[in-house]
């Protein structure tokens, strides 16, 4: 299979590997798309995400969608053929945060895409059924592969469940920004600012459902709020 590494600040190199087949309790996948996460932008153009260093070389790409092309022993459930957003973190189960059903912080947790574990800029993975969720066939792979930054945005919502007669301001419409608004437009809230530089953003956030969208650099956003509000 083919797989993109990154081997320096703003340099890819596409190299030949050879992938197992799936062992028991697993399915290998094709990946079809993958989004490109702001992190994946940092490692690429500064070599690092905040105080994490990249490790050269990596595999970078945590937003996927895929379909199904062998199904390992002891799997059920999954065919050949079947289409899916993967989940790119491996959890353990059995750490107490796993036990209480917070699998995003557990103690043993495999992050792919992080130094040490490879991506989804590949061809295949080898995933456990776990990691899978069906997504419908008239849903592209590129709709998919939204499913993790989305997962973000309904996790902020479920620790700050909105009522729906509230206001909400949105800070930064990028993927997850604009997710988040669709989001709350869904749950009902009563008006929504997004507050985002850039006007393509500005524009897609009030297609996704924001009232109004504010330049913080052409206005004074908290005054703008307070007398809107």
């Amino acid at each position: 299979m083919l797989t993109a590494e990154l081997i320096a600040p703003h340099q890819f190199r596409l190299v030949e590997q050879e992938i197992a087949a799936p062992a028991a309790g697993e399915l290998q996948v094709r990946v079809d798309a993958v989004g490109i996460c702001g992190s994946d932008l940092h490692s690429y153009h500064e070599g690092s995400v905040g105080d994490t260093p990249a490790v050269y070389p990596m595999v970078l790409g945590h937003e996927p969608a895929g379909t199904v092309v062998r199904v390992g022993s002891g799997v059920s459930g999954w065919s050949v053929g079947d289409r899916a957003a993967l989940e790119p973190a491996l959890y353990c189960y059995h750490c107490e945060y796993c036990r209480a059903g917070r699998h995003n912080v557990c103690s043993n947790i495999r992050f792919l895409s992080t130094p040490g574990n490879a991506g989804f800029f590949r061809e295949f993975v080898n995933l456990p059924p776990t990691n899978l969720l069906a997504i419908p066939p008239e849903m592209s792979m590129e709709l998919g592969a939204l499913v993790e930054p989305l997962a973000v945005a309904l996790h902020s919502l479920k620790l700050s469940p909105p009522r729906a007669d509230e206001t909400v301001a949105v800070f930064g419409a990028g993927a997850i920004g604009a997710l988040t608004i669709a989001s709350l437009k869904v749950a009902g809230v009563r008006r929504i600012w997004a507050v985002d530089p850039l006007a393509h953003r500005r524009e897609l956030a009030l297609h996704l459902g924001a009232d109004a969208a504010i330049d913080p650099v052409a206005a004074d956003v908290v005054k703008q709020i307070a007398a809107d509000t």
